[in-house]
């Protein structure tokens, strides 16, 4: 039925006439006026990305009418948005884009057709890790990747279950998308369960938080990650195109390969990826962790059909992936072995509408079907649990109208039909509906954006259990508004100040709601409780940034309060069928997160740069419903100071990163301390441009002096430590 309706949607835009709105360019330095080759082309508003190529040209098709914003990244270059009005009317347009040299990764200009402009985007809503920092920081998971951002942390589980924190949240209060689509797996429910999003193959990841949230969700209270892999075209290169990479790492014999391949044949576009990793047991000061290893395989297929109208494409994805738990001598002595696999179907089209007040209209459908068996020993399977994640999503961008300046609004639908062998938790189902309006609106300096989503969720087992042990398993439906609104205001051409607040809203999940049964994997045994009530946080957050010349820095403070946060709680009781496991109880309690993060950057002597930061949570939740007394939360991170100097001449670059973690002995039930610890590490990256060819070398060293150390987020910490000595080799071939 997938392919048919892809078919049918492909043979009807065949059909839609348009005209040709086309923006050409050249990227040039601002001092040499020589083409920059290789920088990275984005128009914010849109699903639009382009390459510039030897020459510094590039050129983007079918843009709509209306204000436009063309990012522009290049490696030692300050990052530039140009604003253009766009006023296409059959006729292409032609501009030129200078970049000017900097070492500082976080600086940013911004070039306004309109002087009195005051800024399209809200510094705090969005931070990009890409170019020269996403390969020094290529993890081997998506967690690992993000560990060196201001504010993150990882979960882990030994090397392959890992999954971000941002400021002491996860799970599911973290959305992570691969190219706006949610990842269909259920890395959000357990840490044994990993990410389906290969890092290797990531061109860019994007943080996002605030109003830019509720386009995708009411429960992102932490924020969302988008790994974009643009693995559907929206525009046509100009000839094939792609990327190859090579990566091996000694502290678990690991390597890893992947190949993407962009291919232009008139009006279509065929985009292709093939990714394969394999690793043995980790190596940590204190010798061999058991059953870490992990081998996997995923493949996707794109094509597009790109016109003046807009362009319409579906892509087929496919993950299988072995990996293993390490043991634990309490519950599973020998380990426990998942084999995970996903396939992804999804369709992209987009519309260009040809008026002054709508910009673009777009919608996707995807699907995700995922299954992850756990293998107790060769031939005794634990658990497994299916999900087939069905979701559409649909939006229209507008233009100035009224006091408002760019805005859209749309809907989403999300249907899961989850199952789980291996316990008494019931199959069930979740529908999801909502709808969203995000608007910016200029008022003299102060730039404002706010967001409104409403989301109408129903949970329905698919019996009925009146006399379950853990209650009335019964429909459940939840309903409610979330909102958000964030303020920038400049107080002159350095300094910005700004405010965020978003009330969230998240129905209780199908585990939290219905599970009951042991988790070996996690040496749990789960008790849900169907009549938790929705989760509902108030969170704030009040920044500053200053940027001039070679300087950067960015402070913020924040502080989210839950009138019912939602977690399994350990209740310290041996479960009366399965002795050997603790009962995890999933409750709702009030509780309060909050903190601060300071990050800077400072040039000096020309060819040197320096960065640092320190960021520190603190949770809290009340000791009972009839108690008003706080005690701390279970697995918040630390205070973690990070810092690196780097040195940069022309296309080398070499350096040393410091990281440096604080005892952890603010301890949530049935936890135990961790002490503190300090990393050094290096890098060094070196780039060649050959004709058409981009040549990247990346060397990255971390855990210089084997040092002993366990992180405080990792639920095996009492067992083993953390990884000892590596040395990451990484080249990157682009074409």
């Amino acid at each position: 039925m997938y392919f048919i309706l892809t078919y049918l949607l492909l043979f009807l835009g065949l059909l839609i006439p348009g005209d040709s709105n086309t923006l050409t360019g050249y990227i040039i330095d601002a001092d040499t006026k020589e083409p920059i080759p290789f920088a990275y082309i984005h128009v914010e508003e849109l699903n639009r990305a382009a390459t510039s190529d030897q020459h510094g040209f590039f050129s983007m098709q079918n843009l709509p009418i209306g204000e436009l914003h063309i990012t522009v990244h290049r490696l030692g270059y300050k990052t530039s948005t140009v604003s253009i009005e766009h006023t296409l009317n059959n006729e292409d347009v032609e501009i030129e884009i200078e970049l000017t040299p900097t070492l500082l990764s976080s600086q940013a200009i911004e070039i306004t057709a309109d002087a009195t402009h005051s800024g399209a985007h809200l510094i705090h809503a969005s931070d990009k890790l890409y170019g020269d920092d996403l390969r020094q920081q290529l993890g081997a998971t998506l967690a690992q990747t993000l560990s060196n951002v201001t504010g993150f942390s990882q979960r882990t589980m030994g090397s392959s279950p890992a999954r971000p924190i941002i400021r002491g949240m996860g799970d599911e209060r973290l959305l992570i998308l691969e190219d706006g689509i949610n990842s269909g797996d259920v890395s959000d429910q357990s840490p044994d369960h990993s990410v389906t999003i290969e890092s290797s193959s990531t061109q860019e990841i994007e943080i996002a938080r605030g109003p830019a949230a509720l386009a995708y969700g009411a429960n992102a209270i932490g924020g969302i990650i988008n790994v974009i892999n643009n693995k559907i075209s929206s525009n046509i290169p100009q000839k094939i195109t792609g990327n190859f990479l090579l990566n091996g790492e000694t502290v678990n014999t690991g390597a890893s390969s992947s190949l993407g391949v962009s291919i232009p044949l008139k009006r279509f576009v065929i985009n292709t990826n093939l990714t394969g990793k394999t690793n043995l047991d980790i190596k940590t000061p204190n010798g061999t962790v058991k059953n870490t290893y992990n081998n996997s395989f995923s493949g996707s297929l794109g094509i597009s059909y790109v016109k003046d109208w807009g362009y319409l494409g579906t892509s087929f994805s496919y993950l299988n992936s072995d990996f293993g738990i390490p043991p634990d001598p309490a519950g599973h002595p020998n380990g426990v072995v998942l084999n995970m696999q996903k396939y992804q179907y999804v369709i992209k089209a987009e519309y260009v509408l040809d008026n002054d007040l709508f910009k673009i209209w777009e919608t996707n459908l995807s699907i995700n079907n995922y299954n992850h068996i756990e293998y107790e020993s060769d031939d005794l399977i634990g658990m497994e649990f299916g999900l087939v994640t069905t979701s559409l999503r649909s939006h229209i961008s507008h233009n100035k109208f009224g006091f408002l300046e760019n805005g859209n609004f749309g809907i989403s639908l999300e249907m899961k039909d989850y199952a789980v062998i291996g316990a008494a938790t019931p199959n069930s189902n979740s529908y999801n509906l909502g709808a969203f309006f995000i608007e910016e609106i200029d008022l003299g300096k102060f730039h404002i954006e706010t967001g409104i989503r409403f989301d109408y969720v129903l949970n329905a087992p698919k019996k009925d259990d009146p006399t379950s042990s853990i209650g009335n398993i019964s429909s459940r439906t939840f309903k409610a508004l979330s909102t958000s609104l964030s303020s920038t205001y400049p107080i002159n051409n350095k300094f910005i100040i700004g405010a965020t607040f978003l009330h969230s809203f998240r129905a209780p999940s199908l585990e939290e709601l219905y599970s009951e049964g042991p988790h070996l994997a996690v040496y749990t045994y789960e008790i849900g409780n169907p009549d938790l009530d929705a989760e509902r946080g108030l969170a704030k957050e009040i920044f500053v940034t200053y940027n001039h010349l070679n300087s950067f820095l960015k402070a913020a403070i924040y502080h989210t309060k839950f009138s019912n946060y939602l977690y399994a709680q350990d209740t310290g009781r041996r479960n009366f069928k399965n002795p050997d496991l603790n009962d995890f109880q999933f409750v709702g309690v009030e509780a309060q997160i909050y903190g601060f993060e300071v990050s800077a950057e400072q040039q000096f002597l020309d060819h040197f740069l320096f960065k640092g930061s320190i960021n520190h949570t603190v949770g809290r939740r009340n000791e009972s419903t009839t108690s008003s007394v706080l005690i701390p939360l279970p697995l918040i991170p630390p205070l973690t100071f990070k810092t690196s100097i780097k040195y940069s001449k022309h296309n080398f670059d070499i350096g040393t990163r410091l990281i440096v973690n604080a005892k952890q002995n603010d301890l949530g039930a049935f936890e135990t301390p961790t002490d503190g610890f300090t990393l050094l590490g290096g890098f060094a990256s070196y780039r060649i441009t050959s004709g058409k060819f981009l040549h990247t070398f990346s060397l990255n060293a971390t855990n210089i002096l084997n040092t002993t150390y366990r992180n405080h987020l990792s639920i095996i910490k009492d067992l083993n430590p953390e990884a000892g000595r590596n040395l990451n080799f990484l080249y990157r071939l682009y074409f």
